[in-house]
């Protein structure tokens, strides 16, 4: 054996020793870096561990009571005992069924008809009207399939009732909006708020660390220009990049999954070009906090898992806990779902949305706010 062999492989030991304990190094230095590999796998553990469930309960329901009668609030009563409704609102007429439901605040409205104790003691046969918001029909299919077993449980106390069983009455069930249970009505509209989410953030998350990493950046301090009209001179591009792609997702859902488009397209767009100036100024953000590419997208990466398993769009929100509703309502893809659905199937206005709306904008202002005084303060 040459005498160089074990010179030779002690040299390379050596060398690859030296480049571990530079990689080490490096990485303890990239903080940001070292907080995502610790932030990931517990974001995803604690996400699907805590906030998702496949079978939501206590689901905003309202009320019609055209009669009020012992055997209504005992048959109300059962269905609040099942866990899957919770009562929110008594309404006066169907006109304001249809408000709640046209703004999302109800995913299942009641009514007992009037005379129904009495058809129900001549054993008539009487129905209890179930309308469900079945826009998302993971969120409500589960509690309708549990009406079944009601009736008996409801009458069981009631011995004026001369056939508490399962013929007693019964439940009509109206599934609005999906009354199909299509998968795509529900996945496409959505797919226009996650995709949009994805590409507008990595867009803005890596402007300014781009112009420092090229070496740029001092050419842009030097000009006399203020941190607010950078910032928009960055975004306002890929508002109109943003737009086309929303209107190239909107063609497909329509002209290949036949989503139906009830309400109004101006209205929309309008809040299609709102969420894109959010998501925009999020990544903007993200740009002035991240000192290299990597981290940009780092954090690109950390704000777009919960919004796609917070949102709505994958698992129904009203079966999250109240910590995890409370992230995911300040999150815009929750609200742009919501805004997406509610016009494109139900024909929703603009006072219907109002809530979400504000919301969009408020975030898109925090974010904004953020990035300025971030970034000056980078100036300095």
């Amino acid at each position: 054996m040459s005498p160089l062999g074990p010179l030779a492989r002690r040299g390379f030991r050596s060398r690859v020793d030296a480049m571990l304990r530079k990689e080490f190094l490096q990485l303890l230095r990239d903080r940001v870096s070292l907080a995502m590999i610790i932030a990931i796998p517990l974001t995803q553990l604690v996400l699907f561990g805590y906030a998702i469930n496949t079978t939501p309960r206590d689901l905003p329901t309202a009320v019609l009571l055209q009669e009020s009668s012992d055997v209504g609030r005992s048959v109300l009563a059962a269905l609040q005992n099942t866990k899957y409704f919770r009562f929110v609102r008594e309404v006066r007429d169907e006109a304001e069924f249809d408000a709640l439901f046209a703004s999302g605040e109800v995913l299942f409205a009641v009514e007992v008809p009037r005379g129904f104790e009495r058809a129900l003691r001549r054993g008539d046969h009487p129905a209890l009207l179930v309308a469900a918001d079945a826009t998302d029909p993971v969120a409500t299919g589960t509690a309708l399939a549990a009406l079944g077993p009601l009736v008996q449980s409801a009458l069981r106390n009631d011995r004026a009732i001369p056939d508490a069983s399962t013929a007693a009455f019964e439940f009509r069930i109206h599934a609005r909006y999906n009354p199909a249970a299509v998968t795509q009505l529900n996945i496409v509209p959505g797919l226009l708020g996650t995709i949009l989410t994805m590409t507008t953030l990595i867009f803005t998350a890596l402007s300014v660390t781009r112009e420092t990493e090229r070496g740029t950046m001092e050419s842009l301090l030097a000009m006399p220009i203020t941190p607010l009209e950078i910032m928009l001179g960055k975004i306002l591009p890929y508002v109109l990049i943003g737009f086309l792609q929303a209107a190239m997702i909107l063609l497909s859902a329509v002209l290949l999954f036949r989503v139906p488009v009830i309400g109004d397209l101006g209205l929309l767009a309008a809040l299609t070009m709102l969420f894109i100036t959010t998501n925009l100024s999020v990544g903007y953000t993200f740009s002035t906090l991240a000192e290299t590419q990597l981290q940009a997208v780092q954090m690109t990466f950390m704000f777009f898992l919960p919004s796609i398993l917070l949102s709505g769009f994958m698992f129904p929100f009203a079966g999250m806990p109240e910590w995890a509703q409370f992230v995911g309502q300040c999150l815009p893809l929750t609200h742009f779902i919501r805004i997406v659905r509610a016009i494109m199937l139900k024909g929703s206005t603009l006072g219907d949305l109002r809530t979400d709306t504000i919301w969009l904008g408020v975030l898109m202002l925090v974010a904004m706010t953020i990035a300025v005084a971030r970034f000056r303060r980078t100036l300095d």
